[in-house]
C-alpha cells in the first residue's frame, strides 16, 4: 500500500488544482447518487440507527463538496522583510504519503474528512478503517475509482493485526503524515511510534462534553438539542453529551421531561426505519455501560428510566436517564458511548464551569441560556476545542473540527483541514 501510494504521488501532487477539485466535486455527486445504499451498509455493518446513518451519508458526502471548493485555495503569501532586504515568498506544498486511521462509529464520514482534504491538499494516502467497519471504507474507495482518482492514490488497507501493520507503515521512511481519529489511549500509543520518525500527527481523540442548562435556558430547545448530543448515533460518539448540568431551579421539571422523551424511543435494529436506537457495537460495549450505570446507581443515583440491558438478541442497552449522579462515580470521568444521560445539579456560573472543565478531555461543550452575552462570556472560558451555544450540533465540514488537553491536535475541516496536509515552504529571494 504504502509503495502505490508512493509511487502515485508524484502525478498527483502535479495535478493541477482545480482537475483535483472536479474529481472531489464527482465525488460528492456519486456518494449523493447511492446515498440509501451506503445507509443502509452502514446500518448494517455497526448497527445505526438508518435515520442516523442516512444523515452521517450526507455529512460524508460534503466534504467532498466542501474541500473540491478548497483545494483550489492553497494559496502562499508574497512579502517584504521588515529589514527591506529581501522579500518572503511562503508556498504550501503536499505533506507527502499520509495514514488515515478511522472509528467504527462514523465510518463513512471520519474516512471522507480525512481523505478530502488528504486529495485536495495533493497527498497520496492509506485508509486503515476499524475492524469493525471494513466494508464501508470499500464502498467509498469504490465511489473514488469511479470518480476518476487515479489508481494508488487511495489505499484502503484492512487487517485483523492493527498493530503490526501500523508500525510497519509508520516505520516507513515514506510516510510522512498520521491522522488518527479514535479514543485518547490508543492515541498516545501512536503519537509515541510516530515521534521515532517525527510523523506529522493530526489527532481526534476522546471526549466527556458538558453539557449545561442555565435557569433562563429555552427548555424545549435545551432539551431537543440535548436529544442530538446525546442521542446522535445511540450516544456513541466522542462529541455525545456525556455530563449534563442542570441549574437547580429546574433541575426538576427538565429530568422529568427527559425521561419522558428519552423512555419514548424504540430500540430496535439499525437497519429498521422505525428504530430511533439501535444496538451497540458489540457486547464488550454492552457491558462497560451497564458497569458505569451500575456503578452510578451504587453511588446514589436514581434511574428515570431504562437502565438495564435490552430483552433479546442484540447488543442492546435502553436508553437511559439517571439523576442525583455522585461526582465520584466513574461514569462522570470516563466516555460513556451509550444511550445513558447522567444528571448533575448546578447553583451558581462559577460552580458549572469549574465543573464542566474538571476533566482531562476538552473537545466539545454544549452551553444553553437565553442569555446571549453570558453564553458568550461563558464560551470563553469553558476549556473545549469547540463549542455549542444553544445548539445539539457542532459539527460541519465548513468548521474546524478539534479539542484541546486530551482530546486531540490539529483540526479537520475548514481551511484549516487542508492545512493538516501540507507544510509550509519559505522562500528568501530578492529581486
Amino acid at each position: 500500500a504504502v509503495d502505490a501510494a508512493a509511487a502515485a504521488a508524484p502525478g498527483w501532487a502535479a495535478t493541477p488544482p482545480r482537475q483535483r477539485a472536479e474529481i472531489l466535486r464527482r465525488c460528492w455527486e456519486l456518494m449523493t447518487r447511492d446515498a440509501e445504499r451506503l445507509a443502509r451498509l452502514i446500518s448494517l455493518e455497526n448497527g445505526k440507527a438508518l435515520k442516523d446513518a442516512r444523515g452521517e451519508v450526507a455529512y460524508a458526502a460534503e466534504f467532498f463538496r466542501w474541500f473540491a471548493e478548497e483545494a483550489v485555495r492553497g494559496t502562499g503569501d508574497l512579502g517584504l522583510a521588515p529589514s527591506g532586504a529581501n522579500r518572503i515568498l511562503v508556498q504550501y506544498q503536499p505533506i507527502g504519503v499520509s495514514l488515515l486511521i478511522t472509528p467504527w462509529n462514523f465510518p463513512a464520514a471520519m474516512a471522507t474528512r480525512k481523505i478530502a482534504p488528504a486529495l485536495a491538499a495533493g497527498c497520496t494516502c492509506i485508509l486503515k478503517p476499524a475492524t469493525e467497519t471494513p466494508l464501508t471504507a470499500y464502498a467509498v474507495a469504490r465511489l473514488l475509482a469511479e470518480a476518476g482518482v487515479p489508481a494508488g492514490v487511495v489505499n484502503v488497507l484492512t487487517t485483523s493485526t492493527t498493530g503490526r501493520v501500523v508500525n510497519a507503515m509508520l516505520d516507513d521512511p515514506r510516510v510522512r503524515k498520521l491522522s488518527f481519529t479514535g479514543s485518547t489511549e490508543v492515541g498516545r500509543v501512536l503519537l509515541r511510534k510516530a515521534a521515532d520518525r517525527v510523523i506529522h500527527s493530526s489527532m481526534e481523540l476522546g471526549g466527556n462534553a458538558p453539557f449545561l442548562v442555565f435557569e433562563d435556558a429555552d427548555l424545549d430547545a435545551a432539551l431537543d438539542g440535548l436529544m442530538v448530543a446525546k442521542m446522535r448515533n445511540g450516544g456513541e460518539a466522542c462529541t455525545a453529551a456525556n455530563r449534563i448540568y442542570v441549574h437547580r431551579s429546574i433541575a426538576e421539571d427538565f429530568a422529568a421531561r427527559l425521561a419522558d422523551r428519552m423512555s419514548a424511543l424504540r430500540v430496535g435494529p439499525g437497519a429498521d426505519a422505525a428504530t430511533d436506537c439501535g444496538p451497540l457495537v458489540n457486547a464488550g460495549a454492552v457491558s462497560k455501560v451497564a458497569e458505569l450505570v451500575d456503578d452510578a446507581v451504587a453511588r446514589g443515583a436514581r434511574v428515570l428510566c431504562g437502565g438495564k440491558r435490552g430483552v433479546g438478541p442484540g447488543h442492546f442497552y435502553l436508553p437511559t436517564v439517571l439523576s442525583g449522579v455522585s461526582d465520584d462515580a466513574a461514569i462522570r470521568r470516563e466516555e460513556i458511548f451509550g444511550p445513558v444521560a447522567p444528571l448533575y445539579v448546578f447553583d451558581t456560573e462559577d460552580e458549572a464551569i469549574a465543573r464542566a472543565n474538571d476533566t482531562e478531555y476538552g473537545l466539545v461543550a454544549y452551553l444553553y441560556t437565553r442569555d446571549l452575552s453570558r453564553g458568550l462570556r461563558l464560551s470563553e472560558t469553558l476549556e473545549a476545542g469547540m463549542i455549542a451555544l444553544n445548539r445539539g450540533l457542532v459539527s460541519d465540514p465548513a468548521a474546524p473540527f478539534g479539542g484541546v488537553k486530551q482530546s486531540g491536535l490539529g483540526r479537520e475541516g475548514a481551511h484549516h483541514g487542508m492545512l493538516e496536509f501540507m507544510e509550509a515552504k519559505y522562500i528568501a529571494t530578492d529581486w
